[in-house]
């Protein structure tokens, strides 16, 4: 998920070094925000206050999110769907609803037409356990796990599994809908590699987007339908290739150098858009589908794998632009479909703890 995840981010802040950089730049607990840097963004709300909250998304009408949670407060011990309407959410004393079943884990949820239904991707047909996260590795690398009993489900608002969508043998997860409410695009291996795939909402028309050797995940539609933005790793040397299919093997994916892409819907015209040391990820289209907003850790030490910042990339000119200061958290962010809020993910204002929670500001071009 991680369109979260990039893969299942089960969250990125769970296994990043905890040695963040220090930021030279004041957060003001008032407005949320880093003083006088921050200038696209303001009137901050903090939505969520404990545990890791990530992968928010919203409704067709722009009046409820939906959104993975790993909460021990709510009676969850691995990541779960929530959903909570934006007037009148109150999740400082309050538990949202639950969505999803409460068993194994979830990732990846999102809106379909109409805003009565959502899908999801949930490992619960594998067992009620969750999943086990990694075990830490002798060579030290960073990675994500890839569950093989990851499959896609529609869900109504009351909980209720309506349909499940997928039902190849191995992974199947990281759905999102487009625009005009036709088309389901996610990531399978279902051909031995994790490619992007569409298929109607119904879950007919299958096809493969994407062919290349690498990670392709986190895809979202364009505006206008047209076209995908997605993140990707490309191995390329005989080394690179061998680990990267070696781990996946093990069901892993080691996402520490990821770009991002654009092609058309049915994967023609493709285009690297980003070429930046690290890993960029979490894009998502601006409302005119001009730009860009993505999370990257670009200009952070790779030893420590930290800050993540949202930027944005003119996809014309490239230009690239910071959008958050954050000193150690930033990911995850979405527009309302009108562009006149962003929703996304941050380590800010969590008082020194490892909590990742949710915020919505209003936009300023």
């Amino acid at each position: 998920m991680f369109r979260n995840l990039l893969l299942v981010v089960t969250l990125t802040t769970r296994f990043l070094s905890a040695q963040a950089q220090t930021n030279a730049v004041e957060f003001n607990k008032t407005t949320l925000l880093y003083d006088g840097e921050e200038k696209h963004l303001s009137n901050v709300r903090q939505l969520t206050f404990a545990g890791d909250n990530a992968e928010a998304y919203f409704s067709f009408d722009n009046q409820k999110i939906t959104f993975q949670a790993h909460n021990e407060a709510w009676g969850n011990h691995c990541d779960q769907i929530y959903l909570f309407d934006l007037a009148n959410a109150n999740m400082k004393d309050a538990t949202p609803q639950l969505l999803s079943t409460g068993k194994g884990r979830t990732t990846c949820s999102y809106f379909l037409p109409g805003d009565s239904t959502i899908l999801y991707a949930s490992t619960h047909l594998g067992g009620d356990s969750c999943p086990p996260n990694p075990a830490k590795r002798a060579d030290h690398k960073y990675v994500w796990p890839i569950y093989k009993d990851f499959d896609i489900f529609i869900s109504d608002l009351k909980g209720n599994i309506l349909k499940q969508l997928t039902s190849t043998p191995g992974y199947d997860a990281e759905g999102t809908v487009s625009p005009d409410g036709k088309k389901i695009v996610f990531t399978s291996i279902r051909s031995g590699d994790l490619e992007l795939y569409t298929m109607n909402i119904d879950g007919s028309n299958v096809k493969q987007i994407t062919k290349e050797l690498g990670y392709d995940g986190g895809a979202f539609f364009s505006p206008d339908n047209k076209r995908l933005i997605f993140r990707a790793s490309r191995p390329k040397t005989l080394e690179e290739i061998k680990e990267y299919t070696d781990l996946l093997k093990e069901g892993l994916v080691m996402p520490t150098h990821m770009e991002l892409y654009t092609c058309k819907a049915d994967g023609s015209d493709l285009q690297k858009i980003t070429d930046m040391p690290n890993a960029s990820w979490a894009p998502f289209f601006s409302h005119d589908g001009k730009k860009v907003i993505f999370s990257s850790n670009y200009k952070s030490d790779p030893k420590k794998g930290l800050p993540f910042n949202l930027y944005m990339i003119n996809l014309k000119s490239k230009k690239v632009e910071k959008i958050t200061m954050d000193g150690m958290f930033d990911a995850f962010p979405m527009f309302s479909s009108d562009g006149k809020h962003l929703i996304f993910s941050s380590n800010r204002n969590n008082n020194g703890t490892h909590d990742t929670n949710l915020f919505i500001a209003d936009w300023k071009d």
